[in-house]
């Protein structure tokens, strides 16, 4: 963390006011006015810090990065969650419960809170959306991606796709991402499953491409509402693409249900290799779909799910990337969140 985050933390902590209207149990809050004298302590101790751990060897400090995981949020469970549940979650609480809660980041979807994502050329909308997660503390890991036209069956189809996905990856790098994620919904539009399968892959080869080009990863998820929903289909995607920067998603309620809804989606993780893993979507679930929609996702401990032996798989597989908490249409996605944040921390006690 830099000196100018550190010292915007430590004030906004001692000048904070109570947020009773948040719908979860926030840690305490100084609730009184901050003295010129505290302030400047304040300043001074966060001054110290900085400074001392900037004066840690490079080495050192690289060696503490690689021992955790990064941890985030998904603003998809937010979203529909206001859909689904007709729920008000206020983009500013989100963020400030993310950050109360000890997360690291976050992953955007294209239409929630309010309209798409701009465009890599608008630098003006691109610099105020960094903005406004940087103020928090936050960083923006990823953002959400379509690819249905990624197996469109026609060239002209694709390509305009391509050219898309090269605007959106170009956004992604000017808002400090790591990854974007795709997901291919839609129909077959008049080809097999396995010419469909052939084009996607094709295309997500370019998308590695391109993503690897700005030091990204593109990353593809797969799941019971898609027409790509087995993990035959998954594998051959994955290794049809055949890109270093080409990747898949962990998300435990989609791998169980590939996995024959046996409550053990860790058992279709190992095949599919950790090292072809490039960040997480991670929840609990109990084997069931919502609503008869997708895979149901939970918070860690509400499912059948053995958390902790993912968690375990990963970590001793070398995954050093992101974990995010997929709360899709979770009631309370900030319940499922803080579960899931006590799961990631206990694989490292």
């Amino acid at each position: 963390m830099s000196l100018p985050y550190r010292l915007l933390r430590d004030i906004r902590g001692a000048m904070s006011e109570p947020q009773s209207q948040l719908p979860f149990n926030p840690s305490p809050v100084v609730n009184s006015s901050i003295s010129r004298r505290s302030a400047l302590k304040v300043l001074a101790s966060s001054a110290v810090t900085s400074f001392a751990a900037s004066a840690l060897p490079f080495a050192a400090l690289g060696q503490a990065s690689e021992q955790k995981w990064k941890t985030a949020i998904g603003l998809n469970g937010f979203q529909s969650g206001s859909r689904k549940y007709h729920r008000n979650y206020p983009i500013w609480e989100v963020l400030d419960f993310a950050s109360r809660q000890g997360f690291n980041g976050v992953e955007l979807v294209g239409d929630w809170p309010s309209g798409g994502y701009p465009s890599a050329k608008e630098t003006e909308r691109v610099r105020a959306l960094r903005r406004l997660y940087d103020s928090f503390g936050l960083r923006i890991f990823s953002i959400q991606l379509g690819a249905d036209g990624a197996f469109d069956p026609g060239e002209a189809g694709r390509k305009a796709w391509l050219e898309q996905f090269r605007d959106h990856a170009q956004l992604a790098k000017a808002l400090g991402c790591d990854c974007v994620g795709m997901w291919p919904g839609g129909g077959l539009r008049g080809q097999t499953i396995d010419q469909a399968i052939t084009t996607l892959a094709q295309t997500f080869h370019e998308a590695g491409k391109i993503a690897g080009d700005l030091g990204l990863l593109a990353c593809f998820e797969i799941e019971p509402v898609f027409v790509f929903n087995k993990e035959d289909h998954y594998l051959r995607i994955l290794h049809g693409a055949d890109h270093p920067a080409l990747k898949g998603i962990y998300d435990p309620s989609h791998f169980d249900q590939m996995n024959g809804a046996t409550g053990k989606p860790e058992e279709m993780l190992l095949r599919v290799g950790v090292k072809n893993i490039g960040y997480v979507q991670f929840c609990d679930t109990d084997s069931t779909l919502r609503d008869g929609g997708t895979s149901k996702h939970l918070g860690c401990g509400d499912g059948r799910v053995d958390c902790a032996k993912s968690l375990r798989i990963l970590k001793d597989g070398g995954f050093h990337g992101w974990l995010m908490v997929d709360e899709w249409e979770v009631p309370d996605p900030y319940d499922a969140c803080i579960k899931c944040k006590s799961a990631f921390d206990a694989a490292w006690q």
